[in-house]
């Protein structure tokens, strides 16, 4: 499995044997993905994470060092998906410190893999509630929501467009103002800004 370049390689860090286990069962499913290491803590990991791509990290710590331990994966070089059951404020703490996506521990097997594939490829992926996330930023129009609501769970333009039932056009139009107004067009910080106005509350259903 190693040998094909096309793979994705994941990490788990996990300080559940049981979720190490059961994660490493899931990912060996995926024929595009290639698990490396599984370890309880980033500091056992030695150089197993050295390669990659995603850290799937489901640790019970606190927030604020929760939030170190992925800005420490982030300058390694890793992209960060975080799997938590804890209150979701630290939803928006680890997103902050620069994880490319935050996950319940209730999501299912199949869209743990879509978010690990969405992280892989330098997307964003965020399913969770998120009642107690910060008020939604009054400077969003109500489609705009929408759309920042969308990308947070994955969807690409055109999932996007025909879930709303515009144009894909049109789409990448208020995507554009969107990132006027934020800052930033990349999906991972669009991600960022969603959580961080609460606008993950539902998940919507993608065509």
């Amino acid at each position: 499995m190693t040998g094909c370049a096309e793979l994705v390689r994941i990490a788990v860090i996990g300080d559940c044997p049981v979720f190490r286990h059961g994660i490493s069962q899931l990912i060996g499913t995926a024929p595009d993905l290639d698990l490396i290491a599984a370890v309880p803590s980033i500091e056992s990991a030695d150089g197993s994470l050295r390669g990659a791509a995603v850290v799937l990290m489901d640790l019970q710590q606190s927030a604020p060092k929760l939030a170190a331990t992925v800005a420490r994966l982030r300058r390694g070089g890793h992209a960060v998906l975080v799997v938590s059951s804890s209150p979701q404020l630290d939803a928006v703490q680890v997103i902050q410190a620069g994880a490319s996506g935050f996950l319940s521990r209730e999501v299912g097997g199949e869209e743990l893999l879509t978010a690990i594939r969405a992280v892989g490829a330098g997307d964003g992926y965020v399913s969770a509630p998120a009642s107690h996330l910060l008020s939604r930023s009054p400077h969003f129009t109500k489609r705009e929501q929408e759309i920042l609501r969308l990308v947070a769970h994955g969807a690409t333009d055109h999932e996007i467009a025909d879930r709303l039932s515009i144009s894909k056009h049109t789409v990448q139009s208020h995507l554009d103002r969107i990132g006027e107004k934020a800052g930033s067009r990349r999906r991972p910080q669009l991600t960022r800004l969603a959580v961080e106005h609460g606008l993950t509350d539902q998940a919507p259903e993608l065509p």
